[in-house]
């Protein structure tokens, strides 16, 4: 092929050295710049350098970190060392560190405690309502907590049922999250006491044609309203909507247009806390239980007069399971205010404690430092993270040469083709069973990181984090053939 450029130029009347080197560098640019296809044989790394030729690469960046945990030595790097928006994988961060700082075996604990006596019917006292933090606290658990207190014979609180917040500070957005997410489920408003992950869930049913939609709302309470305007079996109604008027801060309901199919909407209200202790009070009073006064307040922590009453427990790995499986932002800030409380002497504890629990561990265990990095939540939903492919991939590795966090972890973490976030992803290739790995998605980015067996037997861990991505179903293609490259 040179020799035909040459015999070209030479004839074609314009020869000079010049235009040989612009010709010839031209050709060879071409080359390098053309897909290539992807080898199914040779060298690992020569097959998933083949993969930087895709498409999506064009108009986006990509950081790539892959290790033989087995041979412990390092398989892949492509610009592991920047920094990118890493989403959801930094749940990997939080969940590693809580696995460690606070071990399998925590609890998260919501309870009720008194202080005074209780006499016949009458608690002459107050009763305190303490919130841990608890991300899957029920409908259910909170009907424990009323059965508890009703199973005592108590019908009257002479002074005081107060709701105890007093873990956090009263700021319910992490840092750097955006406002227009306010509605979505994914982003509750944050709070010691957390009832239905701070949401309603919002079933719809047609009826007879034209009649009003069937709607049932769990759980059951009258913090919120609901305004019925749907419309059963008639596309003329319109689109099926079912919103709530977040931007004033409201917690009104409201079913419109077409309803022609059973669906459930999953909507958060305002604000966590309001919502758990409304309804909290409200359950109590259909016991017949009364207070004489209910607010907000801290129970005294060296008082001996206090005494526990009921608790209910939420276990670490419950919780590191859906945050993991089901990438659940709210499971994720748990663990990482949990953090920040444990580090922390004192009550209220603040996003930038959790920061400073996370930045502890990565110096002290991995021997990372922290201010080369932005650690803004748990959870991965600040648009303030940023991490490399390098250090994520430290946080792999540790948990897998620390037995006790890797066996958790890796239960939790999602499998390819099988379940979670991966449910629906690389079932018809190598990797489908193979793969245990975390997701991240928010806008531009798209995220892959955990655990894939070669085919050698070797384990090794790896990182993905594509960036600036249009189409995040691009990203993730590409993530699926790097793993399926991974798995042969």
């Amino acid at each position: 092929m040179y020799f035909l450029i040459l015999l070209w130029v030479r004839y074609s009347g314009n020869y000079n050295e010049t235009s040989f080197i612009f010709l010839f560098t031209d050709f060879i640019y071409s080359l390098h710049k053309r897909p290539a296809a992807i080898p199914r044989g040779g060298p690992l790394s020569q097959r998933l350098d083949a993969l930087l030729h895709e498409e999506v690469l064009k108009t986006s960046e990509v950081g790539i970190a892959v290790f033989d945990l087995t041979a412990g030595e390092s398989v892949y790097r492509y610009q592991d060392d920047k920094l990118y928006r890493p989403a959801s994988v930094e749940k990997i961060i939080t969940s590693v560190t809580a696995l460690v700082q606070l071990g399998a075996d925590y609890t998260m604990d919501t309870g009720l405690r008194y202080r005074g006596k209780i006499e016949n019917d009458t608690l002459k006292g107050s009763l305190y309502l303490i919130g841990g933090f608890d991300p899957e606290f029920m409908d259910e658990d909170l009907d424990r907590l009323v059965d508890a207190l009703a199973s005592k014979g108590i019908r009257y609180v002479t002074d005081t049922l107060a709701a105890d917040v007093s873990m956090t500070d009263s700021v319910y957005w992490g840092s750097g999250w955006c406002w227009d997410d306010t509605p979505y489920s994914f982003q509750p408003y944050l709070s010691p006491l957390m009832l239905n992950r701070g949401c309603v869930d919002v079933s719809v049913s047609p009826a007879q044609k034209d009649s009003l939609p069937k709607v049932v709302c769990t759980p059951v309470s009258d913090y919120y309203q609901v305004h019925n305007h749907g419309v059963s079996r008639n596309p003329q109604a319109g689109k099926q909507k079912i919103t709530r008027n977040w931007l004033s801060n409201g917690n009104i309901i409201t079913v419109s247009g077409n309803v022609s199919y059973p669906y459930t909407e999953k909507l958060n209200v305002y604000t966590s806390k309001d919502f758990f202790f409304h309804t909290f009070v409200s359950r109590l009073r259909s016991k017949g239980i009364e207070a004489r006064t209910c607010t907000y307040a801290d129970c005294p922590v060296t008082a001996d007069s206090i005494v526990t009453l009921y608790t209910v427990r939420r276990p670490l790995k419950e919780v590191l399971e859906r945050a993991l499986k089901k990438s659940d932002n709210l499971c994720a800030e748990s663990m990482f205010y949990h953090l920040a409380a444990k580090r922390s002497l004192h009550r209220r504890v603040t996003g930038e404690d959790g920061t400073d629990a996370i930045h502890a561990f990565m110096k002290t265990a991995l021997g990372f430092n922290p201010e080369n990095y932005k650690i803004a939540d748990g959870s991965g939903v600040s648009v303030y993270n940023y991490i490399s492919p390098r250090l994520l991939l430290e946080y792999l590795k540790y948990a897998y040469y620390h037995r006790e966090v890797f066996l958790p972890f890796y239960e939790s973490l999602p499998i390819a083709g099988v379940d979670g976030t991966l449910q629906n992803r690389m079932k018809q290739t190598k990797a489908r069973g193979n793969v245990h790995a975390k997701t991240g998605s928010v806008t531009g980015v798209s995220s892959l990181a955990g655990y894939v067996k070669a085919a050698n037997g070797h384990q090794l861990a790896f990182v993905i984090i594509n960036q600036n991505v249009l189409k995040l179903s691009r990203a993730r293609a590409f993530q699926d053939k790097f793993c399926d490259i991974l798995s042969r």
